[in-house]
């Protein structure tokens, strides 16, 4: 079994990848966006985070949260997320005999995949790659398309202009 390293900065800032654990012909995601938004909103209430950028895809999600100062623990942010949208969802999905003796729904992989971004350069990396993954999996043509973004906060705010993204290079090593 890997031994995973985990990064714990108290206040820092992560880039996150969340996969369901049947990525193929799914749409769950934005399928059950309010009950995945709710979800959110329910953790971010008792355990706050700032969202730095989001994109939800029909079988994924990529993040950037920043946590509050003297907070490190996004592991359990995301189990709250995963646990409790997973809960509010009917018992239809294939488990496997691994997942039933331990009592586990088949929705989410169990990991997720998390970078501690280092700096303003890696940042502006990480949320440009947040933005333009609609793009990038031929969900749409033009970035400001795709309804289940971040990207549309950005552009409100006059960080992003409503056509960027035509001319974006992948520069973020992540394997999604």
């Amino acid at each position: 079994m890997p031994n995973y390293r985990r990064a714990f900065v108290p206040g820092g800032t992560w880039f996150f990848t969340v996969n369901l654990l049947e990525r193929k012909n799914t749409d769950l995601l934005v399928r059950e966006i309010d009950l995945l938004r709710e979800t959110v909103r329910a953790v971010r209430k008792r355990y706050p985070f700032h969202i730095d950028a989001w994109v939800v895809l029909p079988d994924h999600m990529h993040a950037v949260w920043t946590l509050p100062p003297g907070d490190a623990d996004f592991s359990m942010r995301w189990r709250l997320i995963k646990s409790g949208f997973s809960r509010a969802l009917p018992k239809t999905e294939y488990r496997s005999n691994v997942r039933k003796v331990a009592n586990e729904r088949g929705i989410w992989q169990r990991h997720f995949w998390e970078h501690l971004i280092r700096d303003e350069t890696d940042f502006e990396r990480h949320v440009d790659y947040v933005h333009v993954n609609p793009l990038k999996h031929g969900l749409v043509t033009r970035v400001i398309d795709w309804p289940y973004s971040s990207f549309h906060r950005y552009v409100e705010n006059g960080i992003y202009p409503g056509n960027w993204g035509g001319d974006w290079e992948l520069g973020v090593e992540e394997d999604d």
